[in-house]
């Protein structure tokens, strides 16, 4: 049974960091592709980072660049999103997701993933 497991996620101030880790089990996703996304109360689920399987590509949203970053370690089956100088708008549950094989859709597109978490809560206080 695969599964994605989100950790890290808790309350912080405005100007603060977090870490988030998402550890994978039941298949290796390391020739995977992976992604953290983010879905706030009514409002749909928005794309937030991206990282290749080799690392050579990473996206980011407009709205995180140069204060969120992606990495993964393959040996251990796990990808992360450091998150700094958060605002009050990240607050959000945050998933992070696996693509399982050749997709149709763009990298920013939920469709594109295979395989979610169950997501962390993310709430960044003014």
């Amino acid at each position: 049974q695969v599964q994605l497991v989100e950790s890290g996620g808790g309350s912080v101030q405005a100007g603060g960091s977090l870490s988030l880790s998402c550890a994978a089990s039941g298949r290796t996703f390391s020739r995977n592709a992976m992604a953290w996304f983010r879905q706030a109360p009514g409002k749909e689920r928005d794309f937030v980072a991206r990282i290749t399987w080799s690392a050579d590509q990473i996206y980011y949203a407009d709205s995180v660049k140069g204060r969120f970053t992606i990495s993964r370690d393959n040996a251990k089956n796990t990808v992360s999103l450091q998150m700094n100088i958060l605002k009050p708008e990240d607050t959000a549950v945050y998933y992070c997701a696996a693509q399982g094989g050749p997709s149709y859709w763009s990298y920013n597109n939920p469709a594109t993933y295979t395989y979610w978490g169950q997501g962390t809560q993310v709430t960044v206080s003014s």
